[in-house]
């Protein structure tokens, strides 16, 4: 019997350690490990099963099909510049075994589009358009960043053409003097070590080279892309984790065509197309997800509260706007320096979420204004004379905010209503004012 009855009780409290994990925790506002773990990894796992990621992988897949071909004529472009193309051609070769005729095929369209776009006018117009092509990837990844951090304006339009231009001609040749350099160091290692002791040291160290290359640039990748500032260390940390989920997927690929010699029979030459569109979506999909773990890591108190903060009540929304002006006023009145938003959310147990929306509405109804920081974020700060302002000054400067009489005939169609509405605002206007903002002290301690 007390076996059952603890069988039971280990049920339950696995139950609601679930519900707390899954649903819960977002209403936990503690800053421990535990917690920005379990919000890190629900974050995560919610995102990942978004149907959205998955979408905008198989979008991504699409793009880099289009892609692909410009992408290895402006590599064996410039590969030939160095006089490299052999050492590239010979290292495809090397990563694709079983797909020396699809190769051979993708190499002999590779070198029909640098023919045609080194003769004659198509010298000028072969140039744009492979850049055009590159550029159309680079910025279909750079929206499907941006759309996973919540920020609404990417890149202008002349910030596109310099950045994007500018990565398309730096890559290439990063990846050939990457390639010329890691055969020098080999060479030179095995000249200087031959077979000692260290021999086995220094393999390993050249064998880890592509790992940690994978590393630094999938960092870049999260460090870079998104247009809004992304922390170095959070940064690395995705980069870390998808370089080895990706070395993981990268193996598990060049092992597996092995198997594909298997459906020669019904694709022919084309038997590595099912595989190579497998392996692009789950690389995209690798991306994006280390996209969506920096951006957990970074913000991921920006999601305490998120689902109540999304149906919050109009009478509690006030009571925050209130709350949030009064402890601005308070810690100016008080001396103390101005705070972040997430200092704010910190210290006095706010969602970060809401915050963010008041402190909106605030600046733009100018009750406060926004002041730099030392950090990425601007600090706060009133904005009003504070021995005279009024709670009712501030509700009606709020309840102003926004669009209004945009619905033409509205106040002569419903007169009554709006009468009868006019007056709950006033009332509320008349009653607020008797209240001084600066009288409402909140302790900067909470």
């Amino acid at each position: 019997m007390k076996l059952i009855q603890k069988t039971k009780a280990l049920i339950e409290k696995g139950i609601a350690f679930g519900k707390y994990c899954w649903t819960g925790v977002w209403r936990d506002p503690s800053n421990s490990m535990k917690v920005r773990i379990i919000k890190t990894l629900n974050l995560c796992v919610h995102t990942f099963l978004d149907t959205n990621l998955q979408n905008r992988a198989a979008s991504l897949v699409y793009s880099t099909l289009l892609a692909i071909v410009p992408a290895f004529a402006l590599l064996f472009a410039i590969g030939r510049g160095f006089g490299l193309q052999k050492l590239l051609t010979d290292e495809l070769y090397r990563f694709f075994p079983a797909q020396s005729q699809a190769i051979k095929t993708a190499l002999g369209f590779v070198d029909s589009y640098l023919n045609q776009a080194s003769q004659g006018l198509f010298v000028g117009i072969g140039i744009v358009l492979l850049l055009w092509t590159l550029i159309s990837l680079l910025s279909s990844i750079e929206d499907a960043f941006n759309a996973l951090w919540g920020i609404k304006t990417g890149r202008n339009l002349y910030r596109k053409i310099t950045d994007y231009t500018a990565i398309c001609l730096l890559v290439p040749v990063l990846m050939v003097c990457s390639a010329g350099i890691s055969i020098f160091m080999a060479t030179a290692m095995n000249t200087v070590f031959g077979d000692t002791m260290l021999s086995p040291v220094v393999n390993l160290v050249l064998d880890c080279a592509p790992f940690f290359l994978c590393c630094v640039a999938f960092t870049l990748s999260f460090l870079i892309i998104p247009n809004t500032h992304v922390r170095f260390k959070y940064a690395a940390i995705s980069g870390v984790i998808c370089g080895i989920a990706f070395q993981l997927v990268q193996t598990l690929f060049i092992n597996g065509q092995i198997y594909v010699a298997k459906y020669n029979a019904i694709y022919g030459s084309f038997a590595f197309l099912p595989l190579i569109l497998v392996w692009l979506q789950l690389s995209w999909l690798i991306l994006l997800f280390g996209c969506t773990l920096t951006f957990s890591l970074q913000n991921i108190f920006h999601f305490t509260y998120s689902e109540d903060s999304d149906m919050i009540a109009p009478r509690y929304m006030r009571k925050m706007v209130i709350v949030t002006a009064a402890i601005i006023s308070s810690r100016f009145r008080q001396g103390l320096p101005p705070c972040t938003l997430g200092e704010i959310s910190a210290n006095y147990g706010l969602p970060i979420r809401l915050l963010t929306r008041i402190a909106s509405t605030l600046h733009t109804a100018g009750i406060i204004y926004y002041i730099e920081a030392k950090g990425e974020e601007r600090a706060v700060a009133p904005a009003v004379e504070l021995a005279t302002f009024t709670i009712g000054d501030l509700l009606a400067r709020v309840e102003e905010e926004g669009s209004n009489n945009f619905i033409p005939n509205f106040d002569t169609r419903y007169p009554k209503a709006v009468e009868v509405a006019d007056g709950i605002s006033d009332a509320e206007v008349h009653q607020g004012s008797k209240t001084l903002l600066a009288d409402i002290v909140i302790d900067a301690h909470q």
